[in-house]
């Protein structure tokens, strides 16, 4: 993990507009090892689209500078799962920039989103829940130091919620450091810094 006074990341100077409308401008922040940050702005402010040019997925439409790590986790809004391929399969394909994951850590990854017993059947049979503790649980494998979360806590349940903070927690007490969208409030023992894109837009 990276010391205490590196960033992991630095957004310089981003400014976006969609229709004619801006989205957010002149928004520029680090983010540093055990920080969570989270971006907070109605449906359309743009928190997506911010997300995508964090993790290097959006290739114009905006200006300004990102300085990233060569690797990062990003996990988007939809599930990212391939239905006829089993969870234990979807993870054994999973590329995160760590590298192969044995068996055991598989395993043990879905075993910590609660889905024992579902490692091998396809993913076209599980429900909407299930499908997103697939993808959640690359989050229990060995990943980069920096997470970048697109509303991670849409379609599990309060316990799903609940443990998935907990995850989130531990990565930053371990040094490493998230940035999510959510249009709930997180409420963790660590401190959220909260970056409201609404108040960028209009700066």
């Amino acid at each position: 993990m990276p010391t205490v006074n590196t960033s992991l990341l630095q957004a310089i100077s981003l400014s976006m507009e969609r229709a004619g409308r801006q989205l957010f401008a002149n928004l520029s922040f680090a983010v540093s090892p055990g920080e969570v940050v989270q971006i907070e702005g109605a449906n359309g402010a743009g928190k997506t689209s911010l997300l995508r040019i964090l993790a290097g997925l959006a290739e114009y439409g905006f200006s300004g500078r990102v300085h990233r790590p060569y690797s990062l986790l990003y996990l988007g809004h939809q599930p990212g799962v391939k239905a006829l391929l089993s969870p234990r399969e979807n993870l054994s394909w999973h590329v995160s920039g760590a590298g192969s994951h044995s068996q055991q850590e598989i395993e043990a990854a879905l075993a910590a989103v609660r889905l024992y017993g579902y490692e091998d059947v396809p993913c076209n049979t599980l429900s909407a829940g299930q499908l997103r503790r697939v993808n959640l649980a690359r989050l229990y494998l060995p990943a980069p130091d920096l997470w970048l979360l697109d509303e991670p806590f849409t379609a599990i349940d309060r316990s799903g919620v609940m443990d998935l903070q907990t995850r989130i927690g531990q990565h930053a007490e371990a040094g490493g450091a998230v940035i999510l969208t959510s249009h709930q409030r997180i409420t963790m023992e660590q401190k959220v810094r909260t970056i409201n894109l609404h108040e960028a837009a209009n700066e």
